[in-house]
């Protein structure tokens, strides 16, 4: 577009933010100190109020929405796994530091269980490796072949750090979809700073999670990767968003968690609502499902995912 015809397709309208700019707030006067003369847009307090909250979740819903039609983003690889699970090194560290402390104190029981838990971890931070793999093999292969997909993580530390650590690790773009906690949660460094996102509310944060999601990665986790996991799984069985792959890092935690043949034997679900999980050992082999799932394993091009509907 030439500078001529951009010049005659503007609005003859001023823009929100030049308005904004346009308003004079003088200290003598008391009408235009008075928070009622701020405009509506441009007054914190007013958007604050409870009565404002369907505003402030259309706000949130349109931020990272428009960002990323911004950039081109139209189809996601999501992976949660826990925030608490770190690297070999980092790990190795917190169990030495346990097993230090608890030999100092023998008979303390919390000391005990501290360690027992560092055992547990240091066992699991093979998944960090695995994670860490996988953002980078998605990364580089979608590059490789021109599919449309990024990582997209909860943002934090642990499994989601790995992950998009990953594709940092290969030169690819990461989205961190972050939440405010009542203790302070950092977005991990590997995020592409313009595709980090801070979300107040979590129904929100999992409608982006999902709305453009063509596969779904959970690694060993707690509350919150079973919440996600969970909601996700209940849309795809309800069909309020098209079947996608759903892949469980690590199958002997995951039937050890949670018994899903008991669900089937009970009649809480169908065998086929069970057949809706895959599990994974390796990045390779969450890679090779996540194709299979789309019909790629030939090497074919993807059209492209449709947004999940709202």
């Amino acid at each position: 577009m030439t500078k001529e015809t951009k010049i005659l397709c503007e609005s003859p309208f001023p823009t929100a933010k030049e308005d904004a700019a346009h308003v004079l707030y003088d200290d003598s006067n008391a009408q235009t100190q008075s928070s009622s003369y701020r405009l509506a847009y441009d007054d914190l307090d007013f958007i604050m109020r409870d009565e404002l909250r369907p505003v402030r979740l259309q706000l949130e819903l349109l931020k990272p929405e428009l960002a990323q039609a911004d950039l081109g983003i139209k189809s996601t690889v999501v992976i949660f796994g826990s925030a608490r699970i770190q690297g070999n090194i980092e790990a190795r560290q917190a169990l030495s530091d346990a097993e230090q402390a608890w030999n100092e104190h023998p008979d303390d029981i919390e000391l005990a269980h501290s360690l027992a838990i560092a055992r547990r971890i240091f066992t699991k931070s093979h998944y960090y490796d695995e994670a860490r793999k996988l953002g980078a093999l998605i990364t580089s292969e979608a590059k490789k072949h021109k599919y449309p997909w990024i990582v997209v993580t909860g943002g934090g530390p642990g499994i989601m750090e790995a992950a998009n650590r990953g594709a940092a690790d290969v030169g690819g773009k990461s989205m961190g979809l972050n939440i405010v906690l009542p203790h302070e949660q950092q977005p991990n460094p590997y995020i592409t700073p313009e595709l980090c996102f801070q979300f107040h509310y979590f129904a929100i944060r999992k409608m982006h999670f999902l709305m453009r999601a063509i596969a779904l990665i959970a690694f060993p986790g707690g509350f919150g990767t079973m919440d996600e996991l969970f909601e996700a799984l209940t849309l795809i069985q309800t069909k309020k968003v098209k079947r996608i792959p759903v892949i469980l890092f690590g199958q002997l935690y995951w039937e050890k968690i949670v018994n899903f043949d008991a669900l089937v034997e009970e009649g809480a679900i169908t065998a086929c609502d069970r057949e809706l999980i895959q599990y994974a050992e390796t990045a390779e082999q969450a890679w090779q499902l996540i194709l299979k799932g789309h019909g790629l394993a030939n090497g074919n091009n993807p059209s492209g995912n449709k947004k999940a509907s709202s």
